[in-house]
């Protein structure tokens, strides 16, 4: 793949950016897949998706192996989080048309995604807002970009199901253009606050929640 954008989010935390150019039989020269990995991947039909599949556990790679340890593969829960196999660090994985994603954090959870910029934010984002993030996006297909990044990347920190973004994903109000966000996971019995770095860069919109 061409040399892709290094991101040092914290010290404790790195994100990778790869616009994919490779094909599969060349990514896959470069992974040692997991029988759960091969099963995996055969139920993914779609050869772009394949790429993008293939592509996303390359950049994992490049984050573990930069960081000192060696990679092993990637193995999902019961809510199908990824993993690093043998290794207590946390990961997480976003691609999107000709783009993967990745980032490595060694101490706490974390979430990544991209997101291309889309006429279909002003139609759908609003549905996923709470009535305050409503008010402060006013419309503007910049900012309901920023929210529905922001908010997938939390949706992929906290890696659990039974989860709205409109009731349970906030994301404090901010300013245009900023690169850091506040965002809440608040549940019945669960309440935490965390940090989103969010970056105008490769498609459209990164965002890294940890």
């Amino acid at each position: 793949m061409p040399s892709p954008t290094v991101l040092s989010i914290t010290p404790d935390c790195t994100a990778v950016l790869h616009p994919i150019s490779d094909t599969e039989p060349t990514l896959r020269q470069r992974l040692t897949l997991t029988t759960g990995e091969e099963e995996e991947l055969a139920r993914i039909t779609h050869p772009e998706q394949r790429v993008e599949w293939l592509a996303c556990r390359v950049a994992v790679r490049q984050l573990v192996e930069a960081a000192g340890w060696t990679y092993a593969g990637l193995q999902k829960d019961e809510y199908g989080k990824p993993h690093l196999v043998g290794s207590a660090w946390h990961i997480s994985i976003s691609h999107t048309g000709g783009w993967a994603a990745a980032v490595l954090h060694r101490t706490r959870p974390v979430g990544i995604d991209i997101e291309p910029m889309r006429d279909k934010f002003t139609r759908v984002v609003p549905r996923i807002l709470s009535a305050a993030e409503i008010h402060h996006a006013a419309g503007n297909a910049a900012r309901l970009a920023v929210y529905w990044c922001a908010k997938e990347s939390l949706y992929k920190l906290y890696g659990k199901r039974q989860l709205t973004f409109r009731q349970h994903l906030l994301i404090d109000p901010f300013a245009d253009g900023a690169e850091q966000l506040t965002g809440h996971v608040r549940l019945p019995d669960h309440e935490e606050q965390l940090t989103i770095r969010c970056f105008r860069i490769g498609p459209g919109l990164l965002a890294v929640a940890f």
